[in-house]
């Protein structure tokens, strides 16, 4: 999916409580002291009573304080594939005016990061790993929050209002049995172009740039120079490569989506124009190097997540 925090969708749920084991002997030892001193008639534990109780009122105070006036948003990365980890961005944000927030707990399909501190009027950023198994669209549930502060008596939890939709993209999957690249070597051929890079002839000699390879330096102009030299390469121009999902020789879908997501990936990263033949339509491939590379690569996995889920 694009850069976006996602397709937002209406949803909530009611606030929920639960107790821990340190809660639940702090009640305990609270009800038996209580009844203790009705017994008793001691003063003294009476006081002790109350001052329990007084704890339990400033949990429960300063609990439903700290996760009150919250606001939370996630951010997707631009692509997501099935089966990988994709880093989801969670951004808390603290609006109230005095009262920072303490160990908060985001919540989110299952998976949850913890915010130590928030200062007032601040915001704090993390990183939750999330996987989708499957390809094609998605739902994640909505975002909770939780914490035990102050004392870790209580969980108090708040549900975030919200659904996001999501596009998941095939995984990709190396498959030898695919035979595209044995074809590919038979008709798209090769050649130098007049782009500068470090696969082809050299065309010229240059200053050394920070961030050349040092295994470009051209040592003969070095030391006649005095200066560090590089070689400055011509890179190679590729046929342009058009793949044909349905004519490859794989029976599983699922596999057969995942062999060719492969490849588009592969063959991108190398700059080699690559359409796609399927479901009688035809992406066309690029011109190297050319504008629009990036959309037409977005295009052809969204046909791919959504083969046969449309």
């Amino acid at each position: 999916m694009g850069n976006h925090t996602g397709n937002h969708r209406a949803g909530a749920g009611p606030g929920v409580i639960r107790i821990t084991r340190a809660g639940w002997f702090y009640i305990l030892l609270t009800i038996f002291l209580g009844v203790s001193g009705i017994n008793t008639g001691n003063n003294l534990i009476y006081l002790i009573v109350a001052s329990f109780l007084s704890f339990m009122g400033v949990s429960g105070f300063f609990g439903k304080r700290n996760i009150s006036n919250i606001d939370v948003r996630i951010k997707l990365p631009n692509e997501i594939y099935a089966n990988t980890n994709v880093p989801v961005k969670i951004t808390i944000m603290n609006k109230r005016k005095f009262l920072p927030a303490f160990l908060i707990r985001v919540h989110l399909s299952q998976n949850e990061v913890l915010f130590p501190f928030v200062d007032v009027k601040g915001e704090a950023i993390s990183y939750l790993p999330l996987t989708f198994p499957e390809r094609g669209h998605v739902t994640i549930g909505a975002m909770c929050l939780s914490s035990v502060f102050p004392f870790n008596f209580f969980v108090r939890y708040r549900t975030i209002p919200g659904v996001y939709d999501a596009l998941v993209f095939p995984g990709a999957k190396k498959c030898t049995s695919l035979g595209l690249f044995e074809s590919e070597k038979r008709y798209r051929g090769e050649q130098a172009s007049g782009r500068t890079g470090y696969e082809a002839d050299i065309i010229s000699v240059r200053d050394y740039m920070e961030g050349d390879p040092l295994k470009y330096i051209h040592w003969k102009a070095s030391a006649k120079t005095g200066r560090l030299k590089t070689k400055e390469l011509s890179s190679l121009s590729h046929r342009p490569v058009v793949i044909d999902f349905d004519a490859i020789p794989i029976k599983d879908v699922e596999e057969r989506i995942s062999c060719v997501t492969y490849v588009l990936l592969k063959l991108f990263r190398q700059n080699i124009p690559v359409g796609l033949r399927i479901s009688g339509s035809v992406h066309k491939p690029p011109r190297a190097g050319g504008e629009g590379t990036k959309a037409l690569r977005i295009a052809m996995l969204t046909k791919l997540a959504l083969y046969q889920k449309e």
